[in-house]
């Protein structure tokens, strides 16, 4: 599943404005906040929506070691 921080990242690099995205996703712009913000209580099938929607307009989510095959952002894990 998609994190918070990878969402909010992706989000703004497409420069999609909160309501603007949730409108696009067909979620309210209070859970997209609460999610981004890490929130417990947003819906499985909520996320993918709004995963979709992200993945619909050319983002590329990734796991821990994957490469993209275009220009991104990367958050290393926490380091020991």
């Amino acid at each position: 599943m998609v994190k918070p921080e990878q969402l909010r990242m992706a989000r703004h690099a497409l420069r999609l404005s909160l309501k603007e995205f949730a409108d696009m996703s067909c979620v309210s712009h209070m859970t997209v906040h609460r999610f981004e913000a890490g929130k417990s209580g947003v819906a499985h099938a909520t996320v993918e929506a709004m995963r979709t929607t992200l993945e619909a307009k050319g983002v590329q989510f990734l796991k821990h070691g994957s490469m993209s095959d275009g220009i991104g952002v990367a958050i290393k894990p926490d380091q020991p």
